[in-house]
């Protein structure tokens, strides 16, 4: 299921786009907004797949949401629903998905749920990539290749197989965002991959895990959950 943001500065232009896509099966949160900024504030409290957005809205138009969300590394689709037949042009330099008019057919408005459902699973097959910083060189790193993140204040210092990497998010804003991918907190200053775990120690009083040649502690109270974790992939019989 997709989460959608719906904006336009006309209440019952928002109201009736979002009955139309609530009737649809593969649409999942509908989040409204009357105005740009709040597109905006959407899609920062929110995981949102894609924007429908009116193009003419005062103070921040679509287009300029469009232009905004251009350079985040994963933007979300946008698809323009709009009255005006006359900037489908710029729209689609803008990488639009889609350009629906206005007043919309539920079934044009399928095909563009139809269009978002396969960018998103198409998406969900590349590996996220994170922006790194490391002696003044910029570069683009793989998730997977951080095997374990560790807690330094409000910084965290991610772990690869040959380096690490100083970023300005605290560990527990990574915890809840990469938590899906797999990422366990397992003490309050680390945060591992699970596959990276090669072997999980228990002593009286202690346990650790071994990653990439390094051991690890794990607290008390996260153990209970790495023991619940592991347990959920040991090889059974039918």
């Amino acid at each position: 299921m997709i989460n959608v943001v719906v904006a336009d500065d006309e209440l019952p232009a928002v109201a009736e786009l979002a009955h139309l896509l609530s009737l649809d099966a593969r649409v999942g949160s509908i989040h409204r907004a009357n105005s740009g900024a709040e597109a905006l504030k959407a899609l920062e409290e929110f995981e949102i797949d894609a924007l429908f957005l009116d193009i003419h809205m005062p103070a921040l138009s679509g287009l300029d949401i469009a232009r905004v969300i251009s350079r985040f590394t994963r933007p979300p689709a946008v698809v323009f629903v709009t009255a005006d037949e006359d900037q489908a042009l710029e729209a689609f330099e803008l990488a639009a998905l889609d350009y629906v008019l206005k007043p919309v057919r539920p079934e044009r408005l399928a095909e563009s749920i139809r269009r978002i459902c396969e960018l998103t699973e198409e998406d969900s097959t590349k590996p996220e990539m994170i922006t790194v910083e490391k002696g003044g060189i910029t570069k683009l790193i793989r998730r997977d290749e951080v095997h374990y993140v560790q807690a330094q204040g409000d910084y965290a210092r991610l772990h690869t197989q040959d380096s690490s990497y100083l970023i300005r998010v605290p560990l527990n804003d990574l915890e809840q965002q990469w938590g899906p991918a797999g990422y366990i907190r397992i003490h309050r200053s680390y945060l591992v991959a699970m596959d990276s775990i090669s072997t999980v120690k228990l002593a009286t009083g202690k346990a650790s895990v071994l990653i990439n040649g390094t051991e690890l502690p794990v607290s008390r109270r996260a153990l209970p959950y790495l023991r619940e974790r592991m347990a959920a992939n040991r090889v059974r019989p039918l």
